[in-house]
């Protein structure tokens, strides 16, 4: 009997349980799936950027395309001034990424299927964007949301609709990472359940769905790590370059 696909996303403790003034710290397999994702961008940028050799190995390659691919993605978003953000966008960018695509592994665990960890990533967007707006222009970042050459009359409506669309940022942000990573999960399971019920005559068709379902996931767990990286470029060019 194929087991419930929505178990894969359960949160259990490791190791002993820690809490501290009434706040659960424990350990646990989303914690550990995160110092994993953390620690492969670190040793894999660490070994694609040891030798700097003038024909790159393959681990270089992929480091240096993966360095000019948010590079061009702040430049062509953003602009100049952007640039000094780039190791942030860039750590965002590969910590999602590794997430993802970590997740995809057999009895792996799926950091980014949990909105919790994708609000606390746009919580944390959201608010360095809006001090930064202020850091560079004071109150006058107020005028995001008043746009120009509005009639007078449709000013309040479109001010009240403009202070809406801000702080719902971080909510389309992170729950549209949440969404597709769960979904994409759940139908893998729900094929996989089906290919073992169905057995080694009627198995076939789901298993066809799988392996199909499984490259499409590749690519959404990618651009997924694009989409959240560059709306946060977009996000703080509108800090950086008030167009209104």
């Amino acid at each position: 009997m194929a087991t419930n696909p929505m178990q894969q996303f359960s949160v259990h403790k490791i190791g002993p349980e820690i809490k501290i003034a009434g706040i659960d710290l424990s350990f646990t397999n989303a914690s550990l799936f995160m110092v994993i994702s953390a620690a492969s961008i670190a040793l894999f940028l660490f070994l694609g950027t040891k030798e700097k050799r003038i024909i790159p190995d393959k681990i270089q390659l992929i480091s240096e395309m993966l360095y000019s691919f948010v590079a061009k993605m702040i430049s062509d978003t953003a602009g100049s001034k952007a640039k000094p953000y780039f190791p942030f966008i860039f750590s965002l960018f590969m910590f999602v990424l590794l997430c993802n695509m970590i997740g995809m592994l057999p009895y792996a665990f799926t950091v980014t299927s949990h909105i919790i960890v994708t609000l606390i990533l746009a919580l944390f967007i959201f608010i360095a964007v809006t001090v930064i707006g202020f850091m560079k222009h004071g109150f006058k970042y107020l005028s995001i949301f008043v746009p120009s050459g509005v009639p007078k009359v449709l000013l309040p409506l479109i001010t009240v609709i403009e202070i809406i669309s801000y702080l719902s940022r971080p909510v389309s942000l992170s729950v549209r990472l949440f969404a597709n990573m769960m979904a994409g999960h759940t139908m893998l399971k729900v094929f996989g359940g089906f290919v073992i019920s169905l057995g080694i005559l009627g198995g076939w068709l789901p298993l066809g769905f799988s392996v199909a379902l499984t490259g499409l996931e590749i690519l959404v767990a990618f651009l997924q790590a694009y989409v959240f990286a560059i709306l946060t470029c977009i996000y703080l060019n509108d800090a950086l370059n008030l167009h209104h």
